[in-house]
């Protein structure tokens, strides 16, 4: 198993310390984020309270920050003060992670309309797709 990086350590290039964190999330700081033009990156350095029972970083902290990554993304391109509610998400499981590993979730918010904005994403670990998901989030 790889060594894994201590919190303090520095986020990849373009990252900062994000700044909406939420009680769910708390428990797995620190989580950067990084704001492009046309979405929010969200990124980490896993350790071994990011993982599941048999080393690997659990489904639930990559469902979740996935969901996270593409709701801000969603929000970032609407704009204004509308909030966005997840009404589905849909995570498909390609690798596995360890700590250690830099893992960066980049989303590409398909289709906004009046309602609903359409997003999907791709979870990277050391560059190395390890997940993909997409959401669509309800505007209200």
């Amino acid at each position: 198993m790889t060594q894994f990086k201590a919190t303090n350590e520095n986020p990849k290039e373009g990252f900062s310390l994000r700044g909406r964190p939420s009680p769910l999330t708390d428990p797995w700081e620190p989580i950067y984020s990084r704001e492009e033009t046309d979405r929010i990156d969200v990124g980490l350095w896993l350790r071994e309270a990011h993982c599941n029972a048999r080393g690997f970083a659990h489904g639930g902290l990559i469902s979740a920050l996935a969901d996270n990554c593409m709701g801000h993304s969603c929000k970032h391109v609407i704009g204004g003060e509308k909030s966005l509610v997840t009404v589905n998400l849909s995570v498909d499981f390609l690798g596995v992670t360890r700590p250690g590993a830099w893992m960066e979730i980049n989303s590409e918010v398909v289709k906004t309309g009046r309602s609903l904005c359409f997003v999907q994403c791709k979870v990277m670990a050391d560059g190395v797709i390890c997940a993909r998901a997409s959401a669509t989030f309800k505007i209200v």
